[in-house]
């Protein structure tokens, strides 16, 4: 099975394998998954997911189509793994938010529960002693940070850091966010050592794998503190969750400051990505979509 977030390996799954960006069409098509199903109020997304960018997406199939072809294919796939990283992230904070209702309601939680609160605080960065309880606290700010990231926004910032997928950096690595790293990853060409010391872009076994590096990047770093209280306050408020509306909360996310967030801002206009907030992901078996070169001996 190729690396894919960790997806579980009991559900059902097939592999197809693609030679152009002309079979990806058409498996959309079989989909039901097309800019026409779209427009027609199809919110539902499939399972399919393309695990690792193949290194001729970045050299020849991009080039082969037009930009607005390629714009809606990256999108297109990189919607279902976006919205599958949520998926998971929600099912964490769904049992999170029930055991903080036992908590509330002064219930003694297992000790499978207690290791699993720990386990899921030590993942999101929020600090609880050993001896320590999970008192009212700490598990707000545990539901604060253990929460989905607006579609729109993830696709926004991909498409801006990847080039839709086209960088060196997705292509060596599944690199989709530009994330740093300190232990190893893909050296810059122009490495700037005097303001970021011996800093790399962080490789990924999957695509996957980089958006959940991601969501927990803006679920945990102070840079992103904002992100996430507005987004707890449009919860509390019952507001739905959209990328226009935290888009300014990612100032710190480049160096380009306001340019950024107006270039986030742009992309999710002109290709009006807020349709993206409310999109759910089809009941369906996996379909990996692989390069023909690269599918597994069956």
């Amino acid at each position: 099975m190729l690396a894919f977030a960790c997806v579980p390996a009991v559900q059902a799954e097939s592999v197809v394998e693609i030679r152009s960006a002309r079979d990806l069409e058409e498996l959309f098509v079989r989909m039901k998954y097309t800019p026409k199903d779209w427009h027609a109020g199809v919110r539902t997304v499939p399972r399919i997911y393309l695990d690792d960018i193949p290194h001729s997406w970045r050299e020849k199939s991009s080039k082969e189509i037009t930009v607005a072809e390629k714009k809606l294919l990256f999108f297109r796939l990189l919607a279902p793994v976006v919205l599958y990283v949520n998926e998971r992230i929600l099912q964490n904070r769904s049992r999170a938010q029930a055991l903080a209702r036992k908590i509330d309601q002064g219930e003694p939680l297992s000790a499978a529960e207690l290791a699993w609160l720990r386990e899921l605080a030590g993942r999101y960065q929020v600090q609880v002693p050993a001896n320590a309880s999970f008192d009212a606290a700490r598990m707000a700010e545990l539901l604060i940070r253990v929460d989905a990231i607006p579609p729109s926004l993830a696709l926004a910032q991909g498409a801006s850091e990847s080039g839709w997928g086209t960088s060196r950096f997705a292509d060596e690595g599944n690199s989709l966010f530009g994330q740093w790293s300190w232990s190893g990853g893909i050296k810059p060409a122009q490495q700037r050592t005097e303001a970021h010391g011996d800093h790399r872009v962080a490789a990924f076994e999957s695509t996957g794998l980089s958006v959940a590096s991601y969501a927990l990047n803006l679920n945990t770093s102070g840079a992103y503190r904002e992100f996430r209280a507005k987004r707890e306050d449009l919860r509390r408020r019952g507001r739905p969750l959209r990328g226009m509306d935290l888009a300014d909360t990612m100032i710190r996310y480049s160096e380009r400051g306001q340019v950024y967030v107006n270039e986030l801002k742009t992309l999710m206009r002109q290709n009006r990505l807020e349709v993206a907030d409310e999109a759910s992901l089809r009941e369906m078996e996996i379909i990996r979509v692989v390069p023909k070169s690269s599918v597994p001996n069956r």
